[in-house]
This record gives C-alpha cells, structure tokens and sequence, in this order.
C-alpha cells in the first residue's frame, strides 16, 4: 500500500503539464526496478518547480521521460490539456532541455552549437540569426563567439546548453542540475539567470540536488523517494510548516520519516 503523500494543489494562472499515474520499469532477467512508480503532478504556466530527491528517486527517468528521451511504462503526460504523444513534434518545439552532463559538440563554436540547434528545429536563417545575436548578448557570451567548446569555462559550458535550449523559444524547459560541479560565484550568477527566464514567462522544471539552490528559485518543491512523489507544496508554506526552517533541514527530516513509513 503506498503512504499518504503530502500534495496540495495550488491556483496559478494555467496549468502547463499534467503528469498522470506515470509509471518506469526496468526489467532484466533476474529482476524489475520501478524507477517511477505512480507518478502524478501537476505543473503550472510561469512557475519554477523544483524536482529534489536523493540519488535514485527518480529525478533524471522523470525529466528524461518529459524530454522525450524515454518512453514511459504506462500512464500519459499532458501538455496544455493534449498527451504529449499524440502531438510529440509539437511539443518538442515548445519544449528546451538542459541535461546534466553538456553534450555541445567540442569541435564548434558557441556561435555554430546555437546556429546548428536553431536549424535542427527548422527555424528560418534570418530568425536563427537573430535568436543567435540576442542569446549571446543574453547570456554575456559575445567575447566567447568564436571560442570552441573545449576552449569554455564550465560556467560558460553551461550557458551556452541553456541558451541552446532556448534558440526556438519554448513554453517549457526542463534543467537537469544546471550547475552540478560549478563553483559557488558561478551558480549564482546562474540562478539570476534562471530567475530572468521565469520573469519572461518560462515555465522551468529544475532538478537539483543543491537544497540551497532549490530554496532560492523554486515556487514549489516535490520530493521524489524511491520512485514515488512523497511531497508537492510551496516553499514559503514549507517553512511555515516546519517553523521557518532552512529547506536542507526540512528535507532531512521529512527524508527520515519516509525511510520510517517504507521500513
């Protein structure tokens, strides 16, 4: 029988994604994982969600599920009321994803990876060109135009992969720990950057397991444990829940009384 999750529904503009009775199995011959087991959420326009869980909660199968990288076991994902999969090429074209390990291609340019992700999305080349010139300014990477991959930064790395998964425009993007390995100075300077994505209106889905940085971008945190969504509320009624509390101690406790409830 599964517990009792602590999940409240909150009134945004829009709900963006819902996500239904999701489910991952991995089978081998000698056993089966359920990497995801029941998952359901729902995910609202202009929100940050923040996606926290030890490793092996299921963080990376969910967001690799919503990228369109794997296929689910079984239950559906809805994008602005459609299953994603019946309008899969649709919903790619509004969708960006950042994945946790940078996979630009090392023998480009910054200019090239945004031109090359611009044309795999079948943009026009004057707006490819123009996304290009306004990313790079975006992201303060014009002294940076013509260096190749291999010549960056990791801090500069991961600005260009969030500016490539920007290059079409989308409602939705999904940032697989965005700055896992990144000395403290450049994770702020990219944590203002996503606040600026949210403030024009991106919807953001962040995986992280940096409890500081979720308390800092996200509207709303749900907890993954063992597959199973454990908690969704907001941050501020978190705190207020569990006496103003920094986010690393709630989740340490809340994290205790789920390895209780599954004993």
């Amino acid at each position: 029988m599964h517990e009792t999750i602590l999940h409240k529904e909150y009134t945004f503009d829009q709900s963006l994604l819902r996500i239904t009775s999701l489910n991952k199995i991995y089978k081998d011959k000698k056993r089966e994982v359920h990497a995801l087991d029941n998952v359901s959420l729902t995910i609202h326009k202009g929100e940050i969600f923040g996606l926290l869980g030890v490793n092996g909660a299921g963080k990376t199968t969910l967001s690799s599920i919503l990228a369109t990288l794997h296929p689910p076991t079984s239950g559906d994902a809805l994008f602005n009321g459609t299953s994603i999969y019946d309008e899969l090429y649709a919903y790619r074209n509004q969708l960006g994803f950042c994945p946790q390990y940078q996979n630009l291609d090392a023998q480009l340019t910054v200019e090239e990876n945004l031109i090359f992700a611009g044309r795999y999305y079948l943009l026009p080349n004057e707006t490819i060109k123009k996304r290009v010139d306004e990313l790079i300014a975006q992201f303060d990477l014009e002294r940076y135009r013509t260096f190749k991959i291999h010549q960056l930064s990791g801090g500069n790395k991961q600005r260009v992969l969030i500016a490539r998964a920007l290059i079409h425009q989308p409602q939705l993007i999904i940032l697989d720990e965005p700055t896992v390995g990144l000395d403290p100075d450049i994770r702020r300077i990219l944590w203002d950057i996503i606040k600026e994505l949210k403030a024009a209106g991106i919807t953001i889905i962040l995986t992280t397991h940096y409890l500081d940085e979720a308390e800092y971008l996200s509207d709303r945190i749900c907890i993954l444990h063992k597959g199973r969504v454990r908690l969704i509320e907001s941050l501020d009624t978190l705190k207020a829940q569990h006496e103003r509390k920094k986010l690393e101690d709630i989740f340490l406790q809340l994290r205790e009384g789920f390895d209780d409830a599954s004993q």
